[in-house]
């Protein structure tokens, strides 16, 4: 159905938006008028089992790990994992695309693209416990590009890295567990990683079964807006809600993707951002401020991301972004990976669900839509 006619029995009025968004939207029909902690808190994925299966095990059947002293009784009924979450989720709705058409919704640029993808590895991964109740998978990765530690941040159980399940020259089964090439989890005493022998190194990337694709984001590095609390840019918003989008119980079949690129202020590092910050209080907006310290307008290349991707077996995905232009920059000179659709990233506030405005975020918005042709409707997320 056109989305035009599946919103036109909405009224013409719209969300409390900035003046500069002009797109006609759906109205939220709740508007929060406080900030929701358990809405905008990440859902839990599910309980870990306390058995493994046999074609996970690849070790002895005895060396479980100890039963949880904690029992569901005891959990606050306030956190994610309590009687107090929410059972409706904002679920996010993909635009379909297709790069290879003139017309396939991916922008009229045509992005920088290397001649061949980068070599990466694995070198470690991890599970992190966190502190809303949900768990990931964090690999971090080498490549020949450059020296920078890039990372993947990795939502479910059934995505594998190819490089890091690979067996290497002379190591032990204690060292495959300490570099994460194992399967199940770890707990004391245990003895093997369970992948010797057991074919899972070819299982690398394979979807939770429903035969449905990752949702992936691509995310450059933002100290400011990440770590040191900016209202310059929603970088570390999005961040936020992409982690909460991919651990919705509605996901956690396909999972979810976090290429988290090492490319601070847009690849022009942190040392020429804050110049540019103290050029944007003169009066330029965040394009101008780049170009008048003499680098381009947005300086990041995705053939890192695209390459880590493909390490994860990912071949087809659902790409969490405002940029039409990054989906083909996404997919790699050859489309070694295809995007699928596009998810709309929208700030918070502007659907009634907390967040944060600030003078600097709505120009800094205002100019990625009018100048580098970002696409924030309000049309993809539903109930």
């Amino acid at each position: 159905m056109d989305r035009r006619t599946a919103n036109s029995q909405w009224p013409e009025e719209t969300a409390d938006l900035p003046s500069f968004y002009s797109p006609k939207s759906r109205p939220h029909e709740a508007p929060a008028t406080h900030l929701n902690a358990d809405t905008l808190s990440l859902s839990p994925l599910v309980q870990p089992p306390t058995t493994y299966p046999e074609s996970d095990r690849g070790f002895d059947a005895t060396q479980l790990p100890p039963p949880s002293l904690l029992s569901p009784q005891f959990t606050p009924p306030a956190t994610p994992s309590g009687a107090a979450t929410p059972t409706t989720e904002h679920v996010p709705r993909g635009v379909p695309v297709d790069s290879s058409l003139p017309t396939g919704g991916c922008g009229s640029k045509r992005p920088r693209l290397l001649e061949t993808l980068p070599e990466v590895q694995c070198i470690v991964r991890a599970r992190i416990p966190t502190v809303t109740g949900t768990e990931m998978w964090l690999h971090l990765y080498s490549n020949n590009v450059d020296t920078k530690e890039h990372l993947a941040i990795v939502f479910g159980n059934n995505i594998r890295s190819r490089s890091l399940d690979e067996p290497r020259e002379d190591e032990t089964e204690m060292d495959r567990m300490i570099r994460g090439a194992y399967v199940g989890r770890l707990f004391p005493g245990r003895a093997t990683s369970g992948m010797m022998g057991t074919g899972a190194e070819g299982e690398a990337g394979k979807d939770g079964g429903n035969g449905s694709s990752p949702l992936v984001r691509i995310h450059s590095e933002c100290y400011t807006g990440e770590t040191a609390w900016s209202a310059r840019c929603d970088c570390g918003e999005q961040l936020d809600e992409a982690a909460r989008l991919m651990s919705l119980p509605s996901q956690q079949e396909s999972g979810g993707i976090i290429i988290y690129l090492r490319q601070e202020g847009r690849g022009i590092g942190l040392g020429e951002k804050l110049k540019a910050y103290n050029l944007q209080d003169l009066g330029s907006d965040t394009v101008e401020a780049n170009l008048l310290l003499r680098h381009p307008a947005d300086a990041r290349s995705y053939g890192l991301a695209t390459a880590i991707l493909r390490d994860l077996g990912q071949e087809e995905i659902r790409l969490l972004t405002n940029n039409p232009e990054k989906i083909r920059a996404v997919e790699g000179p050859n489309r070694e990976v295809k995007v699928l659709e596009r998810v709309a990233m929208v700030p918070l506030s502007w659907k009634g669900r907390g967040g944060f405005k600030s003078k600097e975020v709505e120009g800094y918005l205002k100019t990625k839509i009018e100048k580098m042709g970002h696409m924030l409707e309000m049309g993809g997320m539903g109930p």
